[in-house]
């Protein structure tokens, strides 16, 4: 694997700190951007299931607790970051839509969302 800019780590961790400071200070929209930017990382390494019979299960296959369990993708850190600066995109983007309808209060929830993710991947 080539050295990357951003520790794999060091970036989650930074989200999931910074999460239980917004959590602790009851900050809503920091929570929620936060929470939304694990969320993207933790789906981008969700591996996609396999579905032999086109219907969504494998007939006849391993039964059990954890008899489907695949190793999750393992992401580096400059995939972490980029899903984090796409979060980020796509608030302001949101935001501006916002704007465009008139609802200045969820603009303004939207940037500041975004503002705090940008942030935090511009601190590594």
């Amino acid at each position: 694997m080539p050295p990357t800019a951003v520790p794999p780590t060091a970036l989650r961790e930074r989200l999931r700190r910074t999460l239980r400071d917004a959590l602790r200070a009851r900050d809503a929209v920091a929570a929620g951007a936060l929470r939304a930017a694990i969320a993207a990382i933790d789906n981008a390494e969700a591996v996609p299931a396999a579905h032999p019979d086109g219907f969504g299960s494998a007939p006849m296959g391993a039964v059990g607790v954890g008899a489907a369990e695949v190793p999750r993708r393992t992401l580096d850190g400059d995939e972490i970051l980029r899903i984090v600066r796409a979060e980020a995109a796509d608030r302001m983007a949101a935001a501006a839509q916002f704007e465009r309808l008139g609802q200045v209060d969820a603009a303004a929830r939207m940037r500041a969302g975004a503002e705090l993710l940008t942030a935090i991947t511009d601190a590594g």
